[in-house]
């Protein structure tokens, strides 16, 4: 039988069918291949069984020796054949199944690249990876082995009815009665044992992240001794767990047994009244003996051909979600200038790149009737660095989303250099805008990789060029292999002081005429930011800059801050402005209140 699954079933079986065609038809005659091999290999298995009729009747009960070894080596070339079917069909069939996963992980990773930020934003990752494995996995191994298996079990199954009903019809009739009731156990074991896999499902589910939790505030446990209490909360959920896993398997476990009980009853029962029909001259010893070996192994095809199809529905349901998310919508770029000569060009005329960025009267907001920014209204001059100070979701890093057109505004515009982002290509827009963000993300590769990913034709004297700006040279050349240093997925070998500053020699790399640093120093040290402030100095220089910092004393040089406060500007002006007014930048300032 195959393995258990939940009970979710695709919700729309056409469109998913329809989706998974699309793979299927590029590999029609390999599909078609075994599927004709397939059903050569169910039917030697039937013919040969059938043919234990006039080996009996012809052979056997006349004492032809000749004649029964030419049959029987028939029977076993039929059987051979069989079993070469069966082995090339395997071997076809998982080929081509991997190939069309393939196709289809290509797919979705190709089209996950193209995706907006914000399918990203209001899906959580833990999803979207699941689709990459459990759900890709689990219908890898539906193509493998359920396309064949439910072929092979379907023909067996109609097979050995019509082989039953071709030997002896009466006798037919009481196997088909047992065919019914196996099939009613098999649907009542099927619909009880999945719902307590739910359940065992979600209990799990709790359990690994209970699990997941505790480990990871091993610390935060062993400081209070809070270890008696963790080790009784999770013997609750670990008998909650084995109560629905238990009852899970009393029902799946018994399937197999009862239905096997079922057709030794049938088969019994069959071989008391054919044996009857025999001695009574009803029936003939040969047809007797096959068709009590068909009866025998009945109850077999029933069974795969439950399970199997109960699988690939559950399959049907995983490929309808990496399809869903193959079907998203992509990111719309309508924008047509480009770069050109290190200047703005429209197809007919060029505008020099000057990183002039200007917001007029714009508004957003992530969810319809919950505005995040109103009116917004400013000009960063070329060279010049605004800074902007609020408390969280006062709207800071959503002027940066909307900057780079991760999103686009709901009113008003964004000029860069006169020009409306929106008629700026994203690539080109997003080429000249360079970043460091808050939480920085390294990838698994060397150094001198990371700091390139901003420009990979980059050679090393580049590479290491942009770590000195970034005072991130000193601590490379200490580690045991420099600039070739190979770090994990986000930098977990580094400091989060060190992973900082590699983000930002990444983005000193990059020759942009905008800069944004979005908290970039949140999560350094005093004496790390100073190192970074000097940096940031040279870094910004012929750039327009815009800054997002908690710390104030990271913004008192920008030349103009903007003080936000639940998406609207409350006031603006330099450091020494601003506190000439004393207002709410003078408060947080006098720390007589901070941001929260």
């Amino acid at each position: 039988m195959a393995r258990q699954l939940s009970s979710k079933k695709p919700q729309d079986l056409r469109m998913t069918l329809a989706d998974l065609m699309k793979y299927l038809k590029r590999h029609r005659f390999t599909l078609a291949l075994v599927a004709l091999l397939v059903a050569i290999s169910s039917s030697a298995n039937l013919f040969g069984t059938y043919m234990l009729k006039p080996i009996i009747n012809n052979y056997i009960a006349y004492g032809n020796s000749e004649g029964l070894k030419t049959i029987l080596l028939i029977v076993a070339g039929i059987y051979l054949l069989g079993v070469i079917s069966a082995f090339a069909y395997s071997q076809i069939m998982a080929k081509t199944a991997q190939s069309i996963i393939k196709e289809i992980r290509h797919d979705l990773f190709a089209h996950m690249q193209k995706l907006p930020l914000a399918y990203f934003d209001t899906n959580k990752h833990g999803d979207i990876m699941s689709h990459f494995s459990n759900d890709m996995d689990t219908l890898s191994e539906c193509l493998n082995n359920s396309f064949s298996m439910i072929i092979k079990s379907f023909i067996e199954m109609v097979g050995t009815l019509g082989m039953l009903m071709l030997l002896n019809f009466k006798l037919s009739l009481i196997v088909l009665v047992f065919y019914i009731l196996m099939y009613l156990y098999i649907q009542y074991s099927s619909k009880h044992s999945k719902h307590y896999f739910n359940m065992q499902m979600q209990e799990l589910g709790e359990l690994n992240g209970f699990i997941k939790e505790r480990i990871a505030g091993q610390k935060v446990i062993k400081v209070f001794n809070h270890e008696k209490a963790n080790i009784k909360a999770f013997d609750e959920q670990n008998e909650e767990l084995c109560k629905a896993a238990t009852s899970a398997l009393a029902y799946s476990a018994t399937q197999v047994p009862a239905v096997v009980s079922i057709s030794y009853i049938n088969y019994a029962l069959v071989a008391v009244v054919g044996g009857l029909m025999a001695i009574n001259g009803l029936a003939d010893v040969g047809s007797l003996a096959a068709y009590l070996v068909f009866v025998r192994q009945s109850s077999l095809p029933i069974n795969q051909f439950t399970a199997q199809t109960n699988f690939m529905l559950a399959a049907l349901a995983g490929a309808e979600r990496i399809f869903a998310s193959i079907n998203e919508k992509t990111e719309i770029d309508e924008g047509h200038i480009t770069l050109k000569d290190n200047a703005w060009f429209d197809g007919k005329n060029t505008y020099p790149l000057k990183g002039d960025i200007v917001l007029d009267n714009v508004s957003f907001a992530y969810l319809q009737d919950k505005p995040v920014l109103y009116n917004l209204s400013l000009h960063a001059s070329p060279l010049k660095k605004v800074a902007f100070v609020g408390a969280t979701g006062a709207g800071k890093t959503t002027i940066t989303n909307l900057l780079n057109r991760f999103y686009d505004v709901d009113e008003g515009r964004i000029l860069f250099d006169g020009l409306d982002i929106k008629d700026i290509a994203k690539s080109s827009l997003r080429h000249n805008i360079g970043i460091v963000l808050q939480d920085t993300h390294l990838f698994s590769a060397t150094i001198a990789e990371n700091i390139r990913f901003a420009k990979p034709d980059a050679g090393l004297e580049e590479v290491m060029e942009a770590a000195k700006i970034a005072n991130a040279d000193s601590f490379i050349k200490r580690l045991p292999q420099g600039y070739d240093t190979f770090i994990s997925a986000d930098g977990g070998n580094l400091s989060q002081g060190q992973r900082q500053l590699l983000a930002i020699a990444r983005a000193a790399i990059c020759d942009t005429k905008v800069l944004i640093l979005d908290e970039a120093t949140s999560s350094i040290d005093t004496r790390t930011e100073k190192l970074i402030v000097e940096a940031m100095n040279k870094l910004m220089e012929n750039k327009t800059v815009f800054i997002i910092a908690h710390r104030l004393s990271t913004v008192r040089n920008a030349d103009m801050i903007m003080v936000l406060d639940h998406g609207r500007v409350i006031e603006k002006g330099n450091h020494q402005e601003l506190l000439a007014q004393k207002g709410f930048y003078y408060q947080l300032y006098m720390g007589m209140f901070e941001l929260d």
